[in-house]
């Protein structure tokens, strides 16, 4: 399977079209499209990964996994999170207790990835 073809599939996963993709990533106009007859550079791999949460590994076909192998929570995923949570310890939370709470877990996992 090409990078191109595992970057349609991804982007027609998450509802973005292949332009919003080139566009997100910063490549050139039509970058992607060039992906279906030669390899993409490991930078514009990366820049696409990110933007599809996945790994460049993927993306170049050393790995079946699309899961991104990074170990750091995505801000979508902590956002998810935290406006699911509405008290604690019975003490209702608002936005700035969530975005207090946002911070804190960011900086632990920003350190934690720095260990």
């Amino acid at each position: 399977m090409t990078a191109f073809t595992r970057v349609k599939e991804l982007a027609k996963i998450r509802k973005l079209s292949l332009r919003e993709v080139n566009d997100k990533a910063g490549l050139g106009k039509n970058s992607i499209y060039k992906w279906k007859t030669s390899a993409p550079s490991i930078e514009n791999a990366s820049k696409v990964a990110k933007v599809l949460n996945t790994s460049a590994d993927y993306l170049m076909g050393k790995t079946d996994n699309p899961a991104p192998v990074s170990d750091k929570i995505s801000d979508t995923d902590l956002d998810k999170a935290l406006n699911e949570a509405r008290s604690f310890d019975g003490v209702p939370m608002n936005e700035h207790d969530r975005a207090i709470l946002k911070g804190m877990i960011k900086a632990y996992f920003d350190q934690k990835g720095n260990d």
